[in-house]
């Protein structure tokens, strides 16, 4: 599928306003065409891959060791898959060379893909690279997203909540800050501070970095109201909803193994013919 086929302009800009409505857009990442054809169905407006989903699925841990190839092979069959709009987790961009980068950006808008997640950590060493670097990495990804005619929605995440020995305390909120000027300058259009849970940083971010906030959904994050009183933007599950269905899946399994279990099963109202009737609209 080439660039020109995927109706990029509309889908990207639908995608950049679902972020601008004043309503939480909440993204529970898929991993397969089946997830994300289910999630439309349900009436979303949009999906969004996890990284990790997408590679456990595939047997592989995270942290770019799925094959590049991989990725964008399931991207493509879920773009394909749905009428919505489809932003992708790629990691890093499977890279840290800027000439390798501009080939894998490519391939990635050839897939139909209107946005990405791109965070600021190195897969080759586990360090971040600096804010100046992922700027130029940011602006590359929009530079040839613009040449192609696709909106692209670039959500810049960044990995400093991750690092407190780096930065503790609140050198955290300051780099974190510092960190998303920039990438907004580069041409972001969202910023992802992963693992973040504090109100009051939370605000701090929207007012000085001014670009939609996504949260990621964990144990302690705030609930919807507040998140929705605060000024999020997004909130996502990374692998969370991968782990709803293994944990259903392994706990069913486990009841068969003793033979037990067998009403859940002949009493699941996800039937064939539902599945069929999901994937035939396609």
């Amino acid at each position: 599928m080439s660039a020109s086929n995927h109706i990029p302009s509309r889908k990207g800009e639908l995608l950049k306003q679902l972020h601008h409505n004043g309503k939480i857009l909440v993204l529970p990442n898929v991993w397969d065409p089946l997830s994300a054809i289910l999630l439309e169905s349900l009436g979303y407006s949009a999906v969004a891959t996890a990284s990790a989903a997408v590679a456990y699925s595939n047997g592989y841990n995270d942290g770019e060791k799925i094959p590049f190839e991989t990725v964008t092979d399931t991207l493509k069959k879920i773009s394909a898959g749905v009428n919505i709009p489809v932003t992708a987790d790629i990691e890093s961009g499977y890279t840290t060379d800027l000439k390798k980068l501009s080939e894998n950006i490519k391939r990635l808008l050839d897939t139909g893909i209107a946005g990405i997640n791109l965070e600021d950590t190195r897969h080759d060493d586990h360090s971040l690279f600096s804010a100046e670097v992922q700027a130029e990495r940011i602006a590359l990804f929009r530079k040839i997203a613009t040449e192609q005619g696709i909106s692209l929605f670039i959500n810049a995440r960044t990995d400093v909540y991750l690092k407190p020995d780096l930065f503790p305390g609140e050198k955290s909120l300051e780099e974190a800050v510092r960190r998303g000027k920039r990438y907004k300058e580069a041409g972001a259009d969202g910023f992802y501070p992963i693992i973040l849970r504090d109100k009051a940083a939370m605000e701090t971010l929207i007012k000085e970095v001014a670009l939609p906030l996504n949260i990621l959904l964990l144990p302690d994050t705030p609930d919807f109201e507040t998140l929705q009183k605060t000024g999020v933007a997004r909130v996502s599950l990374g692998p969370g909803l991968l782990k709803v269905a293994v944990n259903a899946i392994k706990n069913v399994s486990e009841k068969l193994l003793r033979y037990e279990g067998m009403e859940e099963i002949k009493q699941n109202p996800v039937t064939g013919a539902y599945l069929n009737g999901l994937v035939a609209k396609k």
